[in-house]
């Protein structure tokens, strides 16, 4: 007997802590997972938005990115460039341009060329339309750092629901085979979707939430890696100390090339922004295999001279970020793994509005509600 009670004790704190993580937490990950719909497919929605290009004329040569940064620098006058992003899944190349090295994505203009023919392409700004309120409201809920981190938070309660589920799961169904749904009652059949829906998502929810929680320490481990590993790369001197222009950024790129022929330049960061230094430029590449394509790996060149000072590989508390931002979307396997990631995402939506439902609709619920008034009533029926 005492062993049933105790039983039962641990089923009702369970319960408890099932009911309560989860109620925190719901309308955060519907939030998310609502925003995290689109985001599934941002690039495929970016192509579809993009206007259509004239075709390359035969023999057409190839520019150089110092050319590309004449242009863009003489659309912007008064601006700078700061970064250089290429793309990683078309020839095209972004160039940066701010008034400060330290300016914020926000206050950051981006053009685009096509890297075939210096074609500049109509694009919306990332910091702006629908993708990129999608975006700030799964990442941080327009809150920068505190809402990013409050959503890890949330991430983790997530995590903490789900293995309660788990534990609760046995004992509810024990007498219902699996995939059963009682249909004499509403609130039951709710109860078994519920249920359902939630042991078999349970791994990709875990996964999400868990790669999530990981996401949101990314501007930490940002600024812990800055203040470390990139503060060791850059220490060195400059070669030319009164040297006024940097090293043209195509030899740039040949002499990382030459060092490093498997990995591929994706970013580069000109002197004075916060992923260089004062007189070095920094160059974050990746790999070629479908791991290391996600995490980068950083050099400096000395910014006269072109010279590689430094190439590393990142610590395993970056590579962990790395490696778990494109797992959280479903980005390794293609459009299979994305409309799969979508299929899961929409079935979490109704799983998590199934759970605020069964909170609404539980029993005794109905009787709190009663205004005081009816309650008087039913006693006065009563008496």
């Amino acid at each position: 007997m005492g062993h049933l009670n105790m039983h039962t004790k641990t089923i009702r704190l369970w319960s408890w802590i099932h009911r309560w993580s989860s109620l925190v937490c719901t309308l955060f990950m519907l939030l998310l997972c609502v925003t995290g719909l689109p985001l599934i497919f941002h690039h495929e929605i970016g192509h579809l938005l993009e206007p259509e290009r004239p075709p390359i004329a035969a023999g057409t040569v190839a520019p150089t990115l110092a050319s590309l940064v004449e242009r863009a620098l003489s659309a912007r006058p008064g601006e700078r460039v700061n970064y250089l992003f290429f793309d990683d899944e078309e020839p095209v190349a972004v160039v940066a341009t701010a008034q400060r090295g330290n300016s914020l994505p926000q206050e950051t203009h981006y053009q685009y060329f096509d890297l075939r023919d210096g074609w500049q392409l109509e694009r919306q700004q990332p910091t702006e339309g629908f993708m990129y309120v999608m975006r700030r409201l799964h990442l941080d809920m327009y809150a920068d750092l505190k809402g990013t981190l409050f959503l890890g938070a949330m991430s983790l309660l997530l995590l903490v629901s789900i293995l309660s589920g788990v534990i609760l799961y046995a004992p509810f169904m024990r007498h219902l085979p699996f995939g059963a749904l009682r249909r004499e009652r509403r609130r039951a059949w709710w109860l078994d979707t519920h249920n359902l829906l939630g042991i078999v998502t349970v791994v990709w929810l875990g996964v999400v939430g868990f790669t999530g929680a990981i996401n949101t320490l990314a501007q930490p481990v940002e600024r812990m890696w800055q203040g470390s590993e990139l503060m060791e790369m850059a220490a060195s001197p400059p070669d030319r100390p009164d040297a006024q222009e940097i090293v043209r950024l195509d030899l740039a790129v040949e002499r990382l090339r030459e060092a490093a022929p498997d990995l591929t330049p994706r970013v580069l960061a000109l002197p004075g922004t916060p992923f260089a230094s004062q007189h070095h430029i920094g160059a974050y590449m990746v790999g070629n295999t479908p791991i290391t394509s996600r995490l980068l790996t950083p050099a400096m060149l000395d910014a006269g001279s072109g010279r590689l000072v430094d190439m590393r590989e990142m610590p395993l508390y970056v590579k962990a970020l790395f490696v778990s931002q494109p797992l959280h979307f479903g980005d390794y396997g293609g459009m299979p793994l994305k409309i799969l990631w979508a299929a899961l995402d929409i079935v979490s939506i109704v799983l998590l509005g199934s759970g605020l439902y069964l909170w609404w609709v539980k029993p005794g619920h109905e009787r709190r509600r009663k205004t005081p008034a009816a309650r008087i009533q039913k006693r006065e029926t009563a008496a």
